[in-house]
C-alpha cells in the first residue's frame, strides 16, 4: 500500500482518521455572512472564502495532528452554483502547503480530469507528491458543473470517456503517450494512489477494480452503512487484507458547550465535542476510514475550534501521527 494512504487510514482501532476539508474559513456561519452582506459590493460574494489566515490555520492543522488537508478542484467562480472552494488553483496550492507542512497528508477531493491537459495534470501531481515527501493522494473525479465544460473547449457528454483515458494515463505514467526518448518528469517513486469523488461516469464495478479509495459524499452513520457496504462489494483489497479506504466529510459547527447534542442538518450538524466523539465513532462503525472535518459553517473562531478538537477529539481516534516516506 503506499505510504500516504496507510498513513491516512492509520488509527488505534477506535474510530476515523480525521482530517479538515479546505478552506480553513467560516464565511458561511450566521455572523460572517451578515457581516458579509454588510460590507455591500465592496465585500466578498456568498462562496468565496477569506484566505488571509490559511498558511497559519494550515500549520496549526499540522502541528496538532490532523490527518489530513483536502483541497476541491473548483476551476472557475460561478455565483449561481456559490462555491468558489478554496479559491487558489489545487495543485500549486498544495505545492506552497507542502512547503510550510510536515507531515500533514495534502488530497485532492477532487481534480477534474477530464477540464485538464492530461500531461501537465500528471506532472503536476508528481511535483506535488515530490515536493511534499510522498504525502500527495490524488482525488479525482469527472466534474459536475456543466458551464465549465464549453469554456474549457472540452465536451461535457464525453467526460466519462475521458476520464478512464486519464485514468489510464496516471496508471501507465503515461507509457505509449509520448515519443520514443521522451521522459515526463518528476516520476513519482511509487504510483500515485487513486481516490475517487463519486462514480465518475463509470460503473460500480469499473470503479472498484481502478480506484485505490473512495471519497463519498456527506451523509449520515446509516447512509455510509449503505454506501460503504456497496464499495466493500466492488473492491478487493489493498494489501495484507487492508480494505480500499471508503472517506468522507462532515459539515461542523462545534458548539461551545461540549455536552452539546447533535442537531442534524444537510452535511452535517452543530454539536459539542462528546456529540462528535459519538459521530465519529458511529461513522467508523459504518465504514468509514478517514473523516474531514469542514468548517464553514462553524460559529466560533476556526483556530479555537481545531485547537479543541486536536486536544479533546484527535487522541480518542489517532495514533502517533506516522510519516510518510
Amino acid at each position: 500500500m503506499h505510504g500516504a494512504l496507510q498513513s491516512l487510514v492509520a488509527s488505534n482501532g477506535a474510530g476515523p482518521s480525521i482530517g479538515l476539508e479546505l478552506p480553513l474559513d467560516n464565511d458561511w456561519s450566521p455572523a460572517r455572512d451578515a457581516a458579509r452582506r454588510a460590507e455591500g459590493d465592496a465585500g466578498r460574494p456568498f462562496g468565496v472564502s477569506d484566505l488571509a489566515q490559511h498558511a497559519r490555520l494550515a500549520k496549526l492543522a499540522d502541528r496538532l495532528g490532523f490527518r489530513a488537508l483536502w483541497a476541491r478542484d473548483v476551476p472557475l467562480y460561478d455565483p449561481s452554483f456559490g462555491d468558489a472552494a478554496q479559491v487558489f488553483e489545487v495543485f500549486t496550492y498544495l505545492g506552497y502547503l507542502a512547503g510550510v507542512t510536515e507531515r500533514i497528508l495534502l488530497g485532492t477531493a477532487a481534480v477534474v480530469l477530464p477540464l485538464r491537459e492530461p500531461m501537465l495534470t500528471l506532472k503536476s501531481a508528481a511535483t506535488v507528491d515530490q515536493l511534499s515527501n510522498g504525502r500527495l493522494l490524488l482525488g479525482v473525479a469527472s466534474g459536475d458543473r456543466p458551464v465549465e465544460y464549453p469554456i474549457f473547449e472540452r465536451d461535457f457528454a464525453s467526460r466519462g470517456e475521458r476520464f478512464r483515458e486519464q485514468v489510464a494515463m496516471v496508471r501507465s505514467w503515461a507509457s505509449g503517450s509520448l515519443p520514443a526518448g521522451i521522459e515526463l518528469l518528476p516520476r513519482p517513486a511509487q504510483p500515485l494512489p487513486l481516490l475517487v469523488a463519486g462514480l465518475a461516469q463509470q460503473t460500480p464495478e469499473w470503479i472498484g477494480a481502478h480506484m485505490d479509495g473512495c471519497l463519498a459524499y456527506p451523509g449520515t452513520p446509516e447512509d455510509h452503512a449503505r454506501r460503504s457496504a456497496q464499495w466493500r462489494a466492488v473492491t478487493a483489497p489493498l494489501s495484507e487484507g487492508v480494505p480500499k479506504p471508503y472517506i468522507s466529510f462532515i459539515h461542523l459547527d462545534l458548539a461551545d458547550d461540549a455536552h452539546a447534542p447533535l442537531e442534524r442538518y444537510r452535511f452535517g450538524g452543530r454539536m459539542g465535542r462528546h456529540a462528535l466523539v459519538h459521530e465519529l465513532a458511529a461513522l467508523h462503525a459504518a465504514g468509514v476510514q478517514h473523516v474531514a472535518l469542514h468548517l464553514r459553517r462553524n460559529q466560533r473562531p476556526v483556530d479555537e475550534t481545531m485547537q479543541e478538537i486536536g486536544e479533546f477529539v484527535l487522541p480518542v481516534f489517532h495514533t502517533a501521527q506516522a510519516v510518510t516516506a
